[in-house]
C-alpha cells in the first residue's frame, strides 16, 4: 500500500517564511527559486503584460543592491506578483514601512555632528551609502575614568547582511572635546581584524575598517566584537549612539570609576545631531558596581544615549 508524502516542500516553506518576514529581496529570490523561472523568462512574461523592466534591474532587486521605489518600478512589482503566482501585495507589502514606523534610514550627516569630517573619511575608505548590513542587536560597554574622561568602549555586534558579498564593517568613534584621534587605539576582539584606520586632524572623529573572517551572503548573520581605547579627551558628559538604520535591540552600559561618580544620569534621544533632546528618563546608578545602563528594542534611525551630571 502506498502512502502520500505529506512533508512540506522545503522550497515552498522557505518562500512562505520569506514572504512573511521579508526583506523584499529575499522574498523575491525565494519566489523565483520556487517557480523555477530565470530572470530573462520573468522579463518576457512582464513584457507580455505591458511592463518593461531590464534583467539587470531584476537582478539588482533580488540581490538587495537596489530597491524598487519609483511608480513604474512598483507597477512592475505588482506584475511580478502575478507572474510568480503570489497573493496580491505579497511583495509590494514588503516595500512599505509598518504604520507609524519612523524613517527607514538617515544619512550619517544627520546623526553625527562632525558630519563634514566623517563624510571625507568615509569617502577615503570608499564606503557605499549603504554598507549592506543591518544591526540585529548590539551590546556596548563604555568606561569613564577617574578624571571623568572617556577611557574606552567595547561593542559586541550582531548584524545581518541584506546583499551578497559584504565582508567588512566601518566603526565610527567620536571622541569628547580635546580628543586626539591619532592616539586612539582600535581593537578587534572577535571574528574580525582591523583594516584601514582614518581620522580627521580638525575633529575628534575616527573611522576603523573591521574586516570579517567570511564574505556574507544576503540573509546571513554575523557576530563580531571590537573596541576603542581613548582616554585623550576632556571630561565626558554623555555617550550617544547614532543609528542610520533601524536596530533590533541595543543595550548601552556605562561604568564609572569609583573615584568619580555622577550625581544624576538620564536616558535621552535625538532625531538628528542638531535636534533638541527628547524622550528623557531618569536612570538609576548601581552604586555598588558604579554602572548605569539602558536596554531598547526596535530602535529607529536617530540618536540614543545616556547623559550625566557631575555636580
Amino acid at each position: 500500500m502506498s502512502r502520500t508524502d505529506t512533508r512540506p516542500d522545503p522550497v515552498e516553506a522557505e518562500l512562505a517564511r520569506a514572504l512573511r518576514a521579508g526583506p523584499f529581496h529575499l522574498a523575491l529570490r525565494a519566489a523565483l527559486a520556487a517557480r523555477g523561472l530565470a530572470l530573462h523568462r520573468v522579463q518576457h512574461r512582464l513584457a507580455q503584460r505591458g511592463v518593461h523592466v531590464g534583467v539587470t534591474s531584476l537582478s539588482y532587486w533580488q540581490q538587495g543592491a537596489r530597491r524598487p521605489r519609483r511608480a513604474e518600478s512598483l507597477r512592475a512589482v505588482r506584475a511580478l506578483e502575478e507572474v510568480l503566482e503570489l497573493p496580491p501585495r505579497a511583495l509590494t507589502g514588503l516595500l512599505e514601512p509598518p504604520s507609524g514606523e519612523r524613517a527607514a534610514s538617515r544619512p550619517y550627516r544627520a546623526v553625527v555632528e562632525e558630519s563634514g569630517s566623517l563624510g571625507r573619511l568615509l569617502t577615503d575608505l570608499e564606503s557605499p551609502a549603504d554598507g549592506g548590513l543591518h544591526t540585529v542587536c548590539q551590546l556596548e560597554r563604555v568606561r569613564v575614568g577617574p578624571a571623568r574622561e572617556l577611557q574606552g568602549r567595547a561593542s559586541q555586534h550582531v548584524v545581518r547582511a541584506h546583499r551578497d558579498g559584504v565582508d567588512r564593517y566601518l566603526a565610527i568613534h567620536v571622541g569628547d572635546p580635546g580628543c586626539a584621534p591619532e592616539r586612539v587605539r582600535v581593537r578587534a576582539n572577535e571574528n574580525c581584524r582591523v583594516g584601514r584606520v582614518r581620522w580627521s586632524g580638525d575633529s575628534a572623529v575616527l573611522v576603523a575598517e573591521l574586516l570579517f573572517d567570511a564574505r556574507l551572503r544576503a540573509g546571513d548573520t554575523y557576530v563580531f566584537g571590537y573596541g576603542f581605547e581613548d582616554g585623550t579627551g576632556g571630561p565626558s558628559k554623555e555617550y550617544t549612539r547614532g543609528f542610520t538604520f533601524p536596530c533590533g535591540q541595543y543595550v548601552l552600559q556605562v561604568r564609572f570609576d569609583p573615584a568619580a561618580l555622577p550625581v544624576h544620569c538620564r536616558r535621552f534621544t535625538r532625531s538628528t545631531a542638531t535636534a533638541p533632546r527628547a524622550g528623557r528618563r531618569d536612570l538609576t546608578l548601581n552604586g555598588r558596581h558604579c554602572i548605569v545602563h539602558l536596554a531598547e528594542q526596535d530602535v529607529g534611525p536617530g540618536l540614543l544615549g545616556i547623559g550625566w551630571d557631575w555636580t
